[in-house]
């Protein structure tokens, strides 16, 4: 067998579902080839993953380059969250400095389907100062955007993570549930109707994972406060 550096060697920035799915996909098709799936490290017990799976930053768009010409990777792929600008960011600039064969794969934004009630906004800061007061929010949202809505002391929000948080979360008044967002609009609608939830606040993150939530609010006539995806 050849050694790494004259293998076909993929690179690929990811952390959603798409970017599980295309792993497992690309072992298949490519049998010969070296898969790896690169994760920012947030969770501390992903999902499994085909191939080679490495955690971590790089140290920027240099240090991309860098790891791209010392693993002989052939071909990037960011198949990260659309909301992860800063290494969609790094991969554009690190391609640019390597020569490597690049490939952008995001997923497309929900589209608003008749009986959607959707706050459109552009901004996280926008969507804390659309909740309306005495309101009980499910903030669907990753852990590093939570601190923005501590000045909402009006508010209860219920916030799901897959992970506990290492210190305390600094709502004033909040619900932690620890588990991942539920597979079905059926699930979801339990977590709603038991936390007795008013509004939805989340980005426009597109793809199936997180949609049934979105399916939910829909059946149950929830307005959702929807960050919009900006190019």
């Amino acid at each position: 067998m050849p050694d790494d550096h004259e293998r076909e060697t993929v690179l690929i920035l990811g952390g959603t579902r798409e970017a599980t799915d295309l792993a497992r996909q690309l072992l298949t098709d490519r049998p010969d080839a070296r898969i790896i799936t690169s994760l920012a490290g947030r969770t501390k017990e992903p999902a499994p993953l085909a191939g080679e799976v490495r955690t971590g930053g790089f140290g920027g768009a240099q240090g991309l380059a860098r790891y791209i010409q010392d693993n002989g990777v052939t071909q990037l792929i960011d198949a990260t969250h659309p909301f992860a600008r800063q290494i969609s960011a790094n991969a554009v600039e690190a391609a640019g400095l390597t020569g490597v064969p690049f490939e952008i794969r995001k997923r497309t934004p929900w589209a608003k389907q008749p009986g959607d009630n959707w706050i459109e906004v552009e901004t996280l800061e926008e969507a804390r100062d659309a909740i309306p007061e005495g309101a009980r929010v499910l903030l669907a949202l990753g852990s590093q955007h939570i601190g923005l809505f501590s000045t909402r002391e009006d508010v209860h929000f219920v916030v799901r993570m897959i992970d506990p948080p290492e210190e305390p979360l600094s709502l004033p008044d909040h619900t932690l549930v620890l588990g991942r967002p539920g597979d079905s609009a059926a699930v979801e609608t339990m977590l709603l109707i038991a936390h007795s939830i008013t509004h939805i606040v989340c980005r426009n993150s597109g793809g199936k994972a997180a949609y049934a939530k979105i399916e939910a609010a829909r059946q149950m006539g929830l307005p959702v406060i929807m960050v919009k995806r900006t190019p």
